[in-house]
């Protein structure tokens, strides 16, 4: 394994281009003799809406996990709006919203309670914690739960509550794991309005299994297959029909 430089805090952090947003750089994650991903690279720039795709086990959660800060790698470097998650999370972070999949949620708590906390640990101003709760709960659907305990809610209201924390403290870039899992078709398709609005002004990589859905709201794919990335490219490239982004998608990742 070869040995990486690592950054003194007190320095300042490495930017590569101010025009890449998110940059995933030779990631490696080992697990013993299990290889979750192996030299992951691709780069997302600014205003980028990213399909990241791949088949159960193929390593999309691991990459957004080292990429958000979650994981360490074992190589390499995630670099988050130039910032080096390894030296500089807290900075990464400011920029950064991550839904991660099934991410855990305080189930005691209310929508309204658990937001509330998430923006004084980010050390949001009473001011600007008030009009992004009212934002949130207007743009995930949430009023009718708001004060109702976690535990309570469906898969789908819990998914909404993560994008709601993902969302509070309006970060240029988002990292998005399975975010239309456990909704159902209205709901899905209010998330996918909400993830092309959301768009046009952020960089995203989005994670999902539905195809329709990287059609609907995504200008590029990158997939990943054991672990490696096998293609990289619009979403064209990939199929100008969902049948034909299928069939690439089996030849790309068929053993």
């Amino acid at each position: 394994m070869s040995e990486q430089v690592q950054q003194s805090s007190t320095e300042k952090p490495v930017a590569s281009s101010q025009r890449e947003m998110i940059e995933a750089i030779g990631l490696s994650k080992f697990y013993g003799q299990f290889t979750a991903t192996k030299d992951v690279t691709f780069s997302v720039p600014r205003g980028q809406v990213a399909a990241f795709l791949g088949p159960n086990g193929a390593g999309k959660s691991t990459t957004m996990k080292l990429l958000s800060g979650f994981l360490s790698p074992s190589e390499g470097r995630a670099l988050v709006g130039g910032f080096d998650m390894s030296t500089h999370r807290i900075e990464a972070s400011q920029k950064l919203g991550y839904l991660p999949e099934n991410g855990p949620l305080y189930e005691e708590m209310t929508p309204q309670g658990f937001l509330k906390y998430a923006g004084s640990v980010r050390g949001m101003s009473s001011a600007e914690l008030s009009n992004r709760l009212e934002f949130v709960s207007d743009k995930c659907d949430l009023s009718s739960v708001w004060k109702k305990p976690i535990r309570k809610l469906s898969r789908g209201f819990r998914q909404r509550v993560g994008m709601a924390q993902a969302l509070l403290h309006d970060p240029d870039i988002l990292i998005l794991d399975e975010p239309t899992s456990g909704l159902d078709p209205n709901q899905n398709q209010t998330m996918r309005d909400l993830i092309r609005d959301l768009g046009k002004t952020k960089t995203i990589l989005l994670s999902t299994h539905i195809l329709q859905e990287v059609k609907a709201v995504c200008s590029r794919v990158i997939l990943i297959n054991q672990g490696l990335v096998v293609f990289d490219g619009s979403v064209d490239e990939l199929g100008t029909t969902q049948d034909d982004m299928e069939t690439s998608f089996h030849k790309l990742t068929h053993a």
